[in-house]
C-alpha cells in the first residue's frame, strides 16, 4: 500500500508537469478502486520536451576578425564583430581557438554557438569600466541595470557555449572579491563595498518600493558584482563541455529564461557568492554530467527576492539534475534563498555529494520576508560521502546579517528521498525549521541509510517525518 501510495503521489506529479491544470476539475466516474498504473519517470518526460539548440555547419574564427591569443591584446571588438557576422549569416559556430584570449564582456546572439577548441583560454578583463555601459540584469534576486554579465544574452533564442576552453573570469582578491566585504576575500578597511548605503541598503529600498527597473540604476561608482554567464530571457541554452573558474558572483544564471541544458560543465571557483548554477523564474531545465567546486551552493534554484519576486511571479519549475559531482559548498542542491515566487517539480537524481567542506546534499532555505513555496522535490540514487550539517535541511528561519521577518508565510510540501547512502551526515541526519501558521507538509524518505550523524534530527513546526526503511547510526527508525 504505501509503495501505490509514493506511485500515485509521482503519478499526480507526473500530470502536473505535462498537463498544467487543476487535479480539482478532475472527477472520477465511479469509486471503484483501480490499482496503480506503472508510472513513467517524470524526470524524464521533462527532459523529453526539453529544446536543445542545433545551428548550421559554418564557422567564424574569432581570428579573422582581429583577436590575437597572447592574453594581453583585448579582444572584445573581435568576439563582438565574429558573433554579429554569425548572427547576420543565420547561425553556426563562433570559434575560438588555441590560445589565451582577454577580452571584456562577451555578448551573445540568437543561433550562435561560442564553441572554444582544446587550448583556448578566455581571460576577462579585471577593469570593471569594461563592463560598460549598464545592462538589464539582477543582484540576489532583484533586477536593476548593472555591470553587463561577462558573458550574456538578453531576449536572445538557439545560443549555446561549448567546447573543452576555460572561461577565467580574472576575479580575485585584488578586483570584484573585496566588494563583498569580506577580509577572507582581499577586502581591507575603508574600501567601498556592497552593504555601503549606495549599493545593497539602496536597491533594497528600490525593491520595496517599486522603483521601475530602469530607474534601479547602478554600475560605476557602485559595488555590485557581475555575474558570469547570464542568458536573461532566453530560449534554447546550451553550456557544453565548458570549464569556468574565478568568478566575480553567481557563475552560471540562467533567469526568466527556457529549455536550457547544462552537460558536462566543470566549475572551479571559490570566491564570495560564487553558486554555481542558480537557474531563476525559469523552466524546464536540465543540468547533468558537471563538476561543481565552489565557495558558495553547487546548485541554488531561486525565483525572486521578496517585492522582485512577487512582481515578475514566474516560478522556477520542471527542473532536472542528474549525473553530477558536488564537492566543495554550502548546498549541493538548494533551493532559495531567493525564492518569492516559488519552486515546484524538481528532480535529482543519480548524483555523488562528498567534501567536508560541503555543507548539506540538500537545503531549503527562506523566510517570512521572501515567502514563497517549494513542492514537489524528488531525490533519488543519491551517495554521499560527508557533509557538516545535515542530508536533509529545511529552514524557513533563514537570516544571515539580520532578522528577516515579515507577513509572507513559506509554504514546503511533498519533498522526497529515496535511495540514499550517507557515510557521514555531520551534525544532524534531518534538520528541520517550519512555522507554526504553515508547517512543513509530507516529507518522506525511503531506502536511506546515514551511517553516521552526531543527532539523529532535529525536527519543528513540521508533520512528522515519514521513514520507509530508514536507518540513522545503525537504528532502524519507525514507521508510521
Amino acid at each position: 500500500m504505501k509503495t501505490k501510495v509514493l506511485d500515485f503521489f509521482r503519478l499526480t506529479c507526473l500530470v502536473l508537469v505535462i498537463f498544467p491544470v487543476s487535479i480539482q476539475s478532475c472527477k472520477p466516474e465511479h469509486k471503484e478502486k483501480k490499482s496503480v498504473p506503472e508510472v513513467a519517470d517524470p524526470a524524464d518526460a521533462i527532459i523529453k520536451n526539453i529544446r536543445v539548440p542545433e545551428f548550421p555547419d559554418t564557422d567564424f574564427n574569432i581570428t579573422d576578425f582581429g583577436a590575437i591569443g597572447d592574453g594581453t591584446t583585448l579582444n572584445t571588438d573581435a568576439f563582438k564583430k565574429a558573433i554579429a557576422a554569425c548572427n547576420e549569416a543565420g547561425g553556426g559556430k563562433v570559434i575560438v581557438p588555441s590560445g589565451k584570449f582577454l577580452t571584456g564582456p562577451i555578448h551573445l546572439k540568437s543561433n550562435v554557438n561560442l564553441h572554444t577548441l582544446s587550448g583556448a583560454v578566455i581571460l576577462f578583463s579585471k577593469n570593471p569600466e569594461d563592463y560598460l555601459p549598464v545592462v538589464h540584469t539582477s543582484y540576489e534576486g532583484v533586477e536593476l541595470m548593472n555591470y553587463s554579465p561577462l558573458i550574456y544574452a538578453y531576449g536572445q533564442e538557439n545560443i549555446a557555449v561549448t567546447g573543452k576552453g576555460v572561461f577565467d573570469g580574472q576575479a580575485g582578491k585584488t578586483n570584484w572579491w573585496p566588494w563583498c566585504g569580506s577580509e577572507r576575500y582581499g577586502y581591507q578597511e575603508g574600501q567601498p563595498h556592497q552593504r555601503d548605503d549606495k549599493n545593497l541598503p539602496r536597491l533594497r529600498k528600490m525593491n520595496k518600493e517599486g522603483t521601475p527597473v530602469s530607474e534601479r540604476i547602478f554600475g560605476k561608482g557602485h559595488q555590485l558584482r557581475p555575474t558570469f554567464f547570464e542568458p536573461f530571457e532566453c530560449k534554447n541554452v546550451l553550456v557544453q563541455g565548458v570549464t569556468f573558474t574565478n568568478a566575480p558572483f553567481w557563475v552560471m544564471h540562467p533567469i526568466k529564461s527556457e529549455h536550457v541544458t547544462v552537460d558536462g560543465v566543470t566549475v572551479s571557483s571559490h570566491g564570495p557568492n560564487n553558486d554555481g548554477c542558480d537557474p531563476e523564474y525559469s523552466k524546464n531545465v536540465h543540468i547533468k554530467n558537471c563538476i561543481f567546486d565552489t565557495g558558495d551552493d553547487c546548485i541554488a534554484i531561486k525565483s525572486g527576492r521578496n517585492e522582485d519576486g512577487r512582481r515578475v511571479n514566474i516560478p522556477s519549475e520542471n527542473i532536472v539534475v542528474e549525473d553530477c559531482e558536488m564537492k566543495d559548498g554550502h548546498g549541493g542542491v538548494v533551493m532559495g534563498s531567493e525564492i518569492s515566487a516559488g519552486v515546484r517539480n524538481v528532480y535529482v537524481r543519480n548524483c555523488v555529494m562528498d567534501s567536508p567542506n560541503l555543507d548539506r546534499a540538500i537545503r531549503i532555505k527562506t523566510n517570512t520576508l521572501r515567502g514563497g513555496f517549494v513542492e514537489n522535490v524528488f531525490v533519488e540514487n543519491i551517495k554521499v560521502g560527508q557533509v557538516k550539517e545535515a542530508t536533509l535541511k529545511i529552514n524557513t528561519h533563514y537570516a544571515i546579517y539580520d532578522a528577516q521577518e515579515g507577513n509572507y508565510i513559506p509554504e514546503i510540501r511533498n519533498i522526497y528521498l529515496k535511495n540514499i547512502t550517507v557515510e557521514n551526515s555531520g551534525k544532524y541526519g534531518v534538520l528541520i525549521r517550519g512555522r507554526k501558521e504553515a508547517k512543513v507538509e509530507k516529507i518522506i524518505l525511503e531506502n536511506v541509510t546515514i551511517t553516521r550523524a552526531d543527532s539523529v534530527m532535529s525536527v519543528k513546526d513540521s508533520e512528522p517525518v515519514k521513514f520507509l526503511n530508514v536507518t540513522i547510526n545503525g537504528e532502524k527508525m519507525k514507521e508510521e
